[in-house]
């Protein structure tokens, strides 16, 4: 939360009692070099072994009023650019999860969010909520019945952590945004359609929601037949203190519903057409199909300076992946710092870890030449897929941080025969 010096915090606060209305904006460019890496062989939907560029800016206005008592209705406008590396194939791992949002090098404006809240207060004592984007200033009841609902992300209600998080201001790598099991209901941007509920009750809080998927996997147009095809999640949390420190736990299970290929259907069709497409989860996606996961997530603060992250998720991994990227179980963790340790309280280090891994199914698929979304290198000497990435955000100015980034990966795309692959980075963020 902005107004307190938090590790992994981004901007300043704006001091204020009370907003009926708000309009704030984030600016974002982060430039990426990867050098030249080994490879034994490449396929279709390799991570190219040539040296690499890509880039990232998007530019993004936060209005919002209160129409009625408890109310707030919020726009989220956003201008992306941006070019990934390899057409963002190759690995499950993206190096800047600002990159799904992006789509060439030409500006596209387009509505991010458009959404409502609605907050109904449950006593308990008050609360502080401080000015921050989508957020107003003002006070809440320590419990209460908060309702989400319009066009906004799962992601920002669902999965939350202090030092991991925000690809703008934390981590670049998407692995610490959400785990990247987590095959949560999205268009290609990463936003749906949909409504959550939450409940917070002193130390604890539950949350569900329902939101719309992309018509085809990992595409943009919305399926908006939400009854039929959609990604349902519930999430526990329990806030505690350890030490008498303050951290988190959360448990979270998610389920889509969506017409999806199966992988052994797929291999099947492979084996039946040698010499075909090997891109066989396009002639087998003609069936609904139930996919599901479960993971917990935990943030801790170890002292006033540093706090420990850590995710864990598993799904099913029987099915092609719906929304996001191709990881059937995941596991991240870090420590973040805060510059206060040597007098600079708004900067923060950052050292993290990510693993990757397939079901059997995905990875049997893959070994025989087939091509999902994302991957496809025409054969495959499996191994997870790990990256450790550090990262230390200077602040510059005013509300503008520069961020110097480095990520090291290991069997992208899953694949022993290729790699390791580095990734420098510079980012600068500036919100107001």
């Amino acid at each position: 939360m902005i107004g307190a010096l938090t590790v992994g915090g981004s901007a300043l606060a704006v001091p204020a009692e009370y907003e009926t209305w708000t309009a704030r904006f984030q600016g974002t460019y982060g430039w990426q070099v990867k050098p030249r890496m080994d490879a034994d062989y490449s396929g279709p939907k390799s991570l190219l072994a040539a040296r690499e560029r890509s880039y990232t800016a998007t530019a993004t206005g936060y209005f919002g009023l209160r129409p009625w008592q408890g109310g707030e209705l919020y726009l989220n406008p956003e201008i992306t650019q941006g070019v990934p590396f390899s057409g963002l194939d190759g690995s499950a791992a993206f190096t800047n999860g600002e990159l799904t949002r992006t789509a060439g090098h030409s500006p596209k404006l387009y509505r991010q969010r458009l959404f409502l809240r609605q907050t109904w207060g449950l006593g308990g004592g008050d609360e502080r909520t401080e000015s921050d984007l989508n957020q107003m200033a003002g006070t809440v009841d320590r419990n209460r019945v908060v309702l989400t609902a319009g066009n906004f992300s799962v992601l920002d209600v669902f999965d939350d952590n202090a030092y991991a998080k925000d690809p703008r201001v934390h981590f670049m790598n998407a692995g610490f945004m959400a785990p990247l099991a987590y095959d949560y209901a999205a268009d290609a941007r990463g936003f749906g359609w949909g409504a959550t509920v939450e409940w917070y009750q002193d130390d604890w809080v539950l949350r569900l929601g329902r939101m719309t998927g992309p018509k085809r996997p990992n595409e943009l147009p919305v399926d908006y037949r939400i009854l039929r095809h959609y990604g349902d999640q519930i999430e526990i949390e329990h806030a505690h203190t350890l030490d008498g420190r303050p951290g988190r736990v959360r448990l979270l299970g998610w389920r889509n519903r969506a017409v999806l290929a199966s992988f052994d259907d797929a291999l099947q069709a492979l084996r039946a057409n040698p010499g075909g497409d090997p891109q066989a989860i396009f002639a087998v996606r003609n069936g609904e199909k139930t996919k599901y996961g479960v993971g917990v997530n935990v943030e801790q603060a170890l002292s006033d300076h540093v706090g420990l992250f850590f995710r864990g998720m598993k799904a099913d991994g029987r099915s092609e992946t719906f929304a996001f990227t191709e990881t059937d179980a995941s596991l991240a963790g870090g420590l973040a710092v805060n510059g206060g340790l040597w007098g600079r309280g708004l900067d923060t280090l950052g050292v993290g870890y990510v693993r990757n891994m397939l079901s059997r199914e995905r990875r049997r698929y893959l070994e025989a030449g087939g091509i999902s979304f994302f991957l496809g290198d025409g054969a495959l000497d499996y191994r997870p897929e790990q990256v450790f990435e550090t990262y230390y955000s200077l602040h510059a100015w005013s509300h503008t941080f520069v961020t110097a980034d480095y990520q090291r990966m290991w069997n992208p795309g899953y694949n022993a025969d290729r790699g390791p692959a580095s990734f420098y980075a510079l980012r600068l963020h500036t919100e107001f």
